[in-house]
Order: C-alpha cells, then sequence, then structure tokens
C-alpha cells in the first residue's frame, strides 16, 4: 500500500481487466513514492481524453480524488461494467470543484465555466464508505452536473452540495444505508435541482435534506424514499427535509414518490418543511414557500407531512395513511390549499400497531387556507379528524368525514372561517360532527350529518 500525505493513495484494483493505456497510466501512478500538494494530483494519472475511466473491480483509496475542473476540462468519470470505489478514509471518495461564481443565467457565468469546465458527468459504478467521515460526492462550484446510475452506501453522506451550483441533475442512483443525508444540500446557493427515478433509503440523517443556503427550484420525482430516520433514539430526521435556517428555501415540488416509514423514528417525518428564511429589506415577511406536494404516497411516520412558518403550499392527490401523531400537521402557515387527498385508515393495514395510529388533519395559528374535496375514513383518539386552533379565513368545504371519536370538524377560538358542504358521518353516540369552542364569524352551513346506531 502506498501512503500519501496530501493526495489520494491507490491501495487496489482488483478484478480489473485494464486496457493497455489504463494499465500503463496506473502503473506510473504506483510507481510514484510520494506526492506533496506542488505535485500533480494522482487522480489526473488516470483521465485521459476528458475521461476518467473506472474498470470493472475495486478500487481503494484513503483520501479523496480531487477534479479540479478548470484544470481537468469537462469530464466524464464513468464505470466500466461493476466497478466500485471503497473509501478508507475522511471526505468524499470524489471531490469535483469547479469556478462557478453567477447563478444560472447565461450572462452571469464566465466563459471558462463553459469552455473549461461545464456538464461533468459521474456514472454507473459503485461507492462503499469504510470510514466514519467517508462521503460518496461533493460538488463544489459546479455548473450542469449529471450524477446518474450510482450505488452509494455505508458512506456518512451520500451526495454532498456545498457552496455554489447550479442545474444539478440526479437520476436512477441507489442512495442507501448511509449514516448521513442521502442527498445533502449543505447550506449551498443552488437554483435548479432535479432528482428523479432513484431510491434513497435507509440514510440515518434524512432522505433528501435541505438546509440553510439560497435554494431554489428544486423537482423531486419519481422516487423511492423510504426509512430515513436511524435509530428509535436517534435524533429526528425526515424523508424529505425543508428547513431555511435563517437561509431561503423555496420552489420546491415533491411529485409522485413513494415516502414511507418509519414511526419508530423520534418525531419522524415524511415531509418536514420549515421555511422561516432571512430578512428582505423590501418586507417584514420571513416565511418563505411555494412548494408543491403532490401525486404521492405517503405512511407509517410521526407525521406524515409537517409543515410551519411557510405560505403557499399546494397539497393535493396524495394517498395518506398511518400517520401516528398527524397525518397533516400545520403550523404559522399561509396560503395552504389540502385538496384531492385521501385519508383512509384501510382494514388491510390493521396488522401490528397500526391502530395506535392517531391520524387527522391539525391546523394551528393559520389562515387564509383551504381544506376541500379529501375523504377522510378513520381516526385515532385526537380531538377531531380536523382541527382549528385558533385559525382565521380557513374553508372545509366538500369532504367526506368517517370513522372519528370525538369531533368531525374542530373549531378552538377560530375566527372568519367556513365548514361547508361536507357529509359527516357520526358513527357513536360521543362523536359530535362539527364543534365550537369560542371564535366567532364563523360559517357552518349546509353540511349532511348522518348519525349510525
Amino acid at each position: 500500500m502506498i501512503s500519501t500525505p496530501a493526495f489520494p493513495s491507490l491501495l487496489s484494483f482488483r478484478s480489473a481487466p485494464f486496457s493497455a493505456a489504463l494499465r500503463v497510466a496506473i502503473l506510473a501512478l504506483l510507481c510514484l513514492p510520494s506526492f506533496s500538494a506542488a505535485q500533480d494530483n494522482p487522480a489526473d494519472k488516470l483521465i485521459s481524453e476528458g475521461r476518467l475511466l473506472l474498470p470493472a473491480g475495486t478500487l481503494e483509496i484513503d483520501q479523496p480524488l480531487e477534479i479540479d475542473l478548470s484544470k481537468t476540462g469537462p469530464l466524464h468519470i464513468v464505470g466500466q461494467g461493476h466497478s466500485r470505489i471503497v473509501m478508507n478514509g475522511a471526505g468524499p471518495a470524489i471531490r469535483i470543484t469547479g469556478t462557478l461564481k453567477g447563478t444560472a443565467a447565461p450572462k452571469t457565468i464566465k466563459p471558462q465555466v463553459f469552455e473549461k469546465e461545464n456538464a461533468p458527468l459521474i456514472a454507473g459504478f459503485e461507492i462503499i464508505g469504510n470510514h466514519p467521515e467517508a462521503d460518496g460526492i461533493e460538488l463544489v462550484g459546479v455548473m450542469q452536473p449529471t450524477i446518474r446510475d450510482l450505488t452509494i452506501r455505508k458512506s456518512r453522506h451520500a451526495i454532498r452540495l456545498t457552496s455554489r451550483n447550479r442545474n444539478l441533475i440526479v437520476s436512477d442512483c441507489h442512495l442507501y444505508e448511509n449514516s448521513g443525508a442521502g442527498v445533502y444540500f449543505d447550506h449551498v446557493s443552488l437554483h435548479q435541482a432535479n432528482i428523479v427515478g432513484s431510491h434513497i433509503s435507509y440514510n440515518a440523517a434524512g432522505g433528501v435534506v435541505i438546509r440553510g443556503g439560497d435554494v431554489r427550484n428544486v423537482h423531486i420525482s419519481g422516487c423511492d424514499i423510504e426509512a430515513n430516520m436511524g435509530a428509535p433514539d436517534a435524533p429526528p430526521a425526515a424523508n424529505v427535509l425543508l428547513d431555511s435556517e435563517e437561509g431561503s428555501i423555496g420552489e420546491v415540488a415533491i411529485t409522485g414518490c413513494t415516502i414511507q416509514h418509519t414511526h419508530h423514528g423520534k418525531d419522524s417525518a415524511n415531509i418536514w418543511i420549515d421555511l422561516q428564511s432571512n430578512r428582505q429589506k423590501f418586507t417584514e415577511e420571513l416565511r418563505h414557500g411555494n412548494v408543491t406536494i403532490s401525486g404521492n404516497i405517503l405512511s407509517d411516520v410521526q407525521h406524515n407531512i409537517y409543515v410551519q412558518n411557510t405560505r403557499g403550499v399546494a397539497i393535493t392527490g396524495n394517498t395518506i395513511w398511518k400517520g401516528f401523531d398527524r397525518n397533516i400537521l400545520l403550523k404559522n402557515c399561509e396560503a395552504v390549499v389540502v385538496s384531492g387527498n385521501t385519508f383512509d385508515r384501510n382494514p388491510r393495514y390493521g396488522y401490528g400497531d397500526a391502530s395506535d395510529a392517531k391520524l387527522g388533519i391539525r391546523l394551528s395559528q393559520c389562515s387564509g387556507c383551504l381544506l376541500v374535496a379529501n375523504a377522510i375514513n378513520g381516526v385515532g383518539d385526537v380531538d377531531g379528524a380536523i382541527e382549528l386552533h385558533r385559525c382565521s379565513q380557513i374553508v372545509v368545504s366538500q369532504s367526506t368525514i368517517r370513522g372519528f371519536p370525538k369531533a368531525g370538524v374542530l373549531l378552538d377560538e377560530c375566527v372568519q372561517s367556513i365548514v361547508n358542504n361536507c357529509i359527516v358521518t357520526e358513527e357513536n353516540a360521543a362523536a359530535e360532527a362539527i364543534r365550537q369552542l369560542g371564535g366567532e364569524g364563523n360559517r357552518i352551513v349546509e353540511n349532511m350529518v348522518i348519525e349510525t346506531p
């Protein structure tokens, strides 16, 4: 084994059918006794004609493979056959660095970015972490990167995005059983990111995690995102987590995904959003938003959707069940639409501790929200299938509400709100279709209340 103080050590390639040119390159690299910061990066020895080809087999390293796009030019890192990198040290197995300083607008981008750095491709191999601080891929200052057909497991963060990047595509990847996050937007400035067609599962600190930074136009679509929570006593995590942390996050679409598991995680959520953001000179409003959650399958967590300090959210056309605390919990939100969803406690899912799930929808200190055309069937021991606490100007309409032990709709100190055109079925003597506690200026009209024995 060759150990080097400043650059990666290529510990071994195993079972690799090398081309003659690549064999010569690797032999030349391995014959070098040591490297210093003033010498070439050993990763460069594997680069030929804009490609870094990884042969079938296993490459072991103990320091990151550093790719400086301003020196290498546009680069494809591609596996040939079943190629695997094992990272035995701290840091990312591959770190790609560019010089992007502008936005995605062409006029802000320096010519050298498009001419020498643009659109790196990372595709077709596996990364395994063998160190507690080993990450998979890190991107810094990169324009139009594409990451596809990768498997990353046993690492810390599978894909980590830092500093500034633009126009990211992550597709057809397996990000599995990492101790950190699957895809981690780490206080990054990044607009235009597509995460599609991937399995993101069993990552202990979250599936897709966006914290702080300046983030817009994120599309999470067609993915299976499951069980990204860690052990029951681990810090709270979510399958999809958006937390502005005094940065600014907005314009996010989560569509057509299966997002599930596990309610055993502390305060676990399928989608957890807090967009309390940095202050702007032209407004006192701190809540960012414009989030779409549509066409997803959501189940088996403490909260299927937990949103606070956010405005402008559309929650439409989802199938939602087994929220052990609540199916939806909204706090201090404005202009949220919850429509066309099904919240059904199907008896076929009655195995195990499913009966402990409380389900239900709760809004606290929210305003200007619509809950329309939803099917609610089966609620646990909560005060209402729909609970409105200290809310204003909320509309609950054209929904079916069945299977609740206490109230179908509870208005607690609410004002200027409407409950109308709902069918509410009272299935036990203690159940009350619509209950008001205090408040004023509310209208409860044209509902059908059905009493069953």
